[in-house]
Formats: structure tokens, sequence, C-alpha cells
């Protein structure tokens, strides 16, 4: 495999340059990947269209990945611009400059809206779009940060947890643990549960107190197998599926699994490759493996529910569970809408005609994508 057009730069540690390589995935593979299913034609189920249209300026050199929170979603562009658009229109509510390429992408609580340079800087933003500050860290940056409480976490590639203060900047605590020599250069876990920070530390989900940093539980959703450290590479792919205290995500090329966060215990992990986040919803958890093979797995004991192989190469997006749909894109561009019960097609959309660059985004009942060449499209169902 080599890296395709648009992949992340290798990170400069050794070992994070290796795991830049194994992450590739996010944008698909080059050449020598097997010809794309062709798309079945189809007896369309669902009504939908394209409410607006906004652009990042592209092509993207790798995806931003986009949040949404109090009637608003927050997309970034490489070059540093940051942008609150209504979620109902499309309309500009405010416009931020980080000043440098960005390197991650947005986290916000709606208040406070956070993004990470490719110098490490973390930039933080008022509800109005003005700058409040900026603080670095010592390594790369490719996760959203974080922000809750009026705090900002972030993790940086070598899997450390900074908290700052929303505010003012304050760095209030580290945490950092031995870890394994080499580490996926895509983003992670960040989430909360209840007043309890969620953490992908490798292949392990840490539940770490916000306040001090300190380590409530850990559990491992995947026990790596492989004879050197690339096969054992497991890192927790965000973001995770979060239905009460059970959250569910995917261990880099090894495994999906899901946790019971009240108990900091493990409910079940099944063995499955794979290096896109996962969809779900009470009932069902859902995702693609490294051949674009659909599998729904049922949400509370991970007994298989149905799989489908109709988009096999087809270098789909992460997968998004909204009401009784699954959302996903392709790399030539289209979003499908699926019976998230049954996996049928019930409908599918356009976009420019490039890769779905980010996992779909839902608010309300809209449905965000952005593409490879910057578009940022939002469906409506009629």
């Amino acid at each position: 495999m080599t890296g395709a057009p648009g992949a992340r730069r290798p990170l400069p540690a050794a070992g994070w340059l290796l795991a830049a390589a194994a992450a590739v995935a996010l944008w698909g593979c080059a050449a020598d990947k097997p010809e794309p299913k062709p798309l079945e034609d189809y007896q369309p189920k669902l009504s939908a269209r394209q409410v607006w249209l906004a652009q990042l300026g592209g092509p993207l050199r790798f995806p931003l990945v986009p949040a949404a929170r109090n009637g608003l979603f927050f997309i970034a562009a490489s070059d540093g611009t940051v942008r609150a658009l209504l979620v109902e229109s499309g309309r500009e509510v405010w416009r931020a400059d980080a000043g440098a390429e960005l390197a991650a992408g947005v986290g916000s609580d709606g208040r406070f809206t956070s993004v990470v340079t490719r110098a490490n800087e973390v930039v933080a933003f008022d509800d109005k779009g003005a700058l409040l500050w900026r603080k670095r860290v010592p390594a790369a940056v490719v996760s959203p940060p974080f922000v809750a409480g009026e705090r900002i976490f972030v993790m940086s590639v070598d899997r450390v947890v900074h908290a700052f203060d929303a505010q003012d900047g304050r760095r209030l605590w580290v945490y950092q643990k031995a870890g394994d020599p080499l580490t996926l250069a895509q983003p992670g876990v960040l989430a909360a549960w209840r007043d309890t920070l969620l953490a992908g530390q490798g292949p392990r989900l840490a539940a770490l107190d916000p306040t001090r940093g300190t380590l409530a539980w850990d559990v491992p959703l995947a026990t790596p197998r492989g004879t050197n450290e690339v096969e054992r590479l497991a890192d927790l792919v965000g973001p995770p599926v979060r239905q009460g205290s059970r959250y569910c995500a995917r261990a880099f090329q090894s495994a999906v699994g899901c946790v019971d966060a009240e108990r900091g215990a493990l409910l079940w992990s099944r063995n499955v490759g794979g290096a896109r986040p996962l969809g779900g919803d009470a009932e069902r958890v859902i995702g693609a493996d490294a051949s674009d093979r659909i599998t729904a797995w049922k949400a509370d004991n991970g007994d298989v529910l149905w799989t489908s192989e109709r988009f096999m190469n087809r270098n789909l997006s992460g997968m998004l569970v909204a009401g009784p749909t699954l959302v996903f894109g392709d790399g030539d561009g289209y979003v499908h809408f699926l019976d998230a019960a049954g996996g049928q097609t019930q409908l599918r959309m356009t976009t420019d005609g490039t890769a779905v660059a980010t996992t779909p985004l839902a608010a309300g009942n809209t449905v965000l994508v952005v593409t490879r060449d910057g578009g940022v499209f939002a469906f409506r169902p009629n």
C-alpha cells in the first residue's frame, strides 16, 4: 500500500512515521486497491434534499473533523479558517483565523471552540469567534479537541492528554503513561461520561478525573496480536458511539467493542479489521471493515444482525446512524442512506464527485458531509 495524494505527512518520531503510513486508510489506498464494486439499482424509499452548500477550499490535504452544537455546525479549513454556520440555513454566524495551517479538526461546546495547528498550538475562540488564547503542546495532534465543563482537552499522537482552562488557557494537568512505540495518526477517542473524561489509550478506553487527570479505570477493547509492532497497532478510532453508559468504538484493524462506562467493564468485543469510525443506536453498532464489508452487531452482546457486501472497496467513510437510517459516504462522493435495521438502500445523494472525507455529522434532522475537494454539503429529509 502506498500513500494516496493528500495523506498526512509522516510525523517526526520513527514510531509515529510508521503509524502515519498505516493510517492512510483515511484517504484510501493507491492503485493496488481492488476495483470498487459497482453500485446497484434501487427503488428510493426515502426522500431528502440538499438544503445548502459551503466551501472550505480544496482539495483538502487531510480531513478536518467538524463539530455540531447549539444549532451550529463548526467547520475548519486547512489554512486555519474556522467558521460557525447555522444548521438550518448554512448562514455564517462567525469566522475566525487560527493564524496557521491546521492539523486537527474542531471541538466546541457552543461557548468555546478550539482547533490545533500543525505547529502543535492549541487555539481557542469564544462564541463570537474572537481569539482567546493559544498554547503549544510538545507533540503533534490529529484528534479534535474535546470541549466541556469550561475545559479544553487535547490528546496528542503520543496519547498524552492535556487539560486547559477554556477561558484563559491555563494548563490544568497532563496525563501520561508509558506507551507503545507506535501510535496511530488519525483521530482517536475523547468523550465524556457524566463528570468523567474518556480517552483512548492504545486499544484501551481510559476514564480520567477531568479536574485532576487521575485514572479511574481503563478497559481493553482489543487484545492486539501480531509478529511486529505495526501488526499490533490497535489504537481506538474516534468518535465513539454512545447510548446511555454504553460506549462503542473500533480498535484499528483489530476489533470492535463496547464498554459500560458506569461499571468500567467490557461488554463485548469482536475481532474484525477496519479503520473507520462506527455508527450506532440503542439496538445496533454498525461499521465497515478494511474491504468495506458492512456489519451490524447487536449493541448489547455483539451478535451479528446483518452484513452487506454491496459497497465493497468503495472507500467508505465512517458510519452515522440517524433515527432509523444509516448514513455514510464513499470514494466517488455519493452519500448513501440505508435502513439501519436491515441494510437495504433507501436513497443515494451526490456531492461533487470527490471522496466523502469525514464521517457524516447530524444536528437535528440535518446531515453534514465534507468532501475531499472541500465541499460542505447539508442534506435534510423532506
